[in-house]
């Protein structure tokens, strides 16, 4: 959730005959009962302030991720969070307007299945399905980090349901990549690697020597291959 604050500044002149405004602006959770909890699934957050701004990329990594400016005018703010655990960066717009004097947004993300610490703070925020769990918990062999990011999402309380692409079942598919060989990795690095386009959410940390994909920027094609792929090397 992004809860926002604002007030105009009686002591600063209008300009545009707007009158100048100090806003506030936060990061945090909500638990299952929808009260607001530390936002500790991400370890830094960067607000993308408009152009006109100087240095206009701020990035905070303390809690509640806080950010305070002032202005006159309200504009689209993307925001890059990051998640612990090296999740990967979820993007969110959020609309800074003076409507109200204070006001809140949700949005949703989806945060990967296969990594132990973020399941472990996204259990604080209430109870999670027992075979994310085991999955997250279980020993992998991997290099591939498969994860799962729903588009265009709405609301910032962290979700684990089931979702689909075409006809491929996105977590099953994370699921299946999991139990691939380390050799049968090299061959969906290739895939993934050949058919790469700039849509497609993919990190190659060669120093980590991981891999990550959020599979929901696959195109369908490459996913089914994928799948096909997955039930042809698993036994």
């Amino acid at each position: 959730m992004v809860p926002t604050s604002q007030h105009i500044l009686p002591d600063l002149p209008p300009v545009e005959n707007f009158p100048m405004r100090e806003w506030n602006i936060e990061i945090v959770q909500l638990d299952k009962d929808g009260n607001e909890i530390p936002a500790s699934l991400f370890e830094k957050v960067t607000y993308h302030l408009h152009p006109t701004f100087n240095n206009p990329n701020r990035t905070f990594t303390e809690l509640p991720f806080k950010i305070t400016e002032q202005g006159w005018g309200g504009f689209p703010l993307n925001i890059s969070l990051f998640l612990i655990d090296k999740g990967g960066e979820r993007k969110i717009t959020h609309d800074l307007n003076f409507l109200q004097d204070t006001y809140e947004v949700d949005h949703e993300i989806q945060v990967p299945h296969t990594k132990p610490a973020l399941i472990e703070e996204l259990a604080k925020s209430g109870p999670i399905e027992e075979e994310i769990a085991a999955i997250s918990n279980a020993k992998r062999k991997a290099t591939v980090t498969p994860s799962v990011v729903e588009p265009k999402t709405k609301r910032a309380k962290p979700t684990a349901a089931p979702m689909i692409k075409g006809d491929i079942d996105i977590e099953k598919l994370a699921f299946g990549l999991t139990k691939l060989k380390e050799d049968d990795l090299v061959g969906v690095v290739q895939m993934i690697t050949d058919n790469k386009t700039p849509e497609m959410n993919i990190t190659n940390d060669v120093e980590e020597g991981e891999f990550t994909m959020d599979l929901f920027s696959l195109p369908e094609s490459l996913l089914k291959s994928l799948w096909e792929y997955v039930e042809k090397n698993v036994e």
